[in-house]
């Protein structure tokens, strides 16, 4: 619960910050000045850009929480049995060692969206965020065209 809270007031800055930015280059254009005018049209890009990145992640997030529920609900979400370090993420060694069976779940039954989920977690565990993201976003893409 306090990474929703903590993702809605991130939010709610970034689209202040995003409103004021926005503000300023309208007030920018609105100056007699050539090199005003240019920068208060590159400051509306910058706005642009925030808020795509900010709904992408929202999305990615409510998709993602949505999965998680309905693997949750069929007993399908594996355990969290990993050994923790300190700083709370799961030992590399132990997910290491898990990760193969998540591979091959998702080799054998490549159009699961829940095989691609799980893999996801498990390159999650291991440290790989960047596959991770990817693996879970083919899952909501693969549950989207299931359903």
């Amino acid at each position: 619960m306090s990474g929703r809270i903590g993702a809605i007031v991130m939010a709610a800055l970034l689209a202040l910050y995003l409103f004021l930015v926005t503000q300023l280059a309208f007030r920018l254009i609105a100056v007699d000045n050539g090199v005003s005018k240019a920068l208060g049209i590159a400051l509306i890009v910058l706005p642009l850009i925030g808020l795509w990145a900010l709904v992408t992640e929202l999305l990615f997030g409510i998709r993602s929480q949505r999965l998680v529920g309905m693997l949750s609900r069929s007993g399908e979400l594996p355990l969290d049995t990993l050994p923790k370090r300190t700083s709370g993420r799961p030992e590399r060694a132990a997910a290491d060692a898990e990760f193969p069976k998540y591979k091959a779940e998702v080799e054998s039954a490549p159009g699961n969206w829940a095989a691609w989920f799980r893999l996801g977690l498990a390159y999650d565990a291991s440290g790989d965020r960047k596959r991770a993201r990817s693996s879970i976003r083919r899952a909501i893409r693969l549950e989207r065209e299931t359903r």
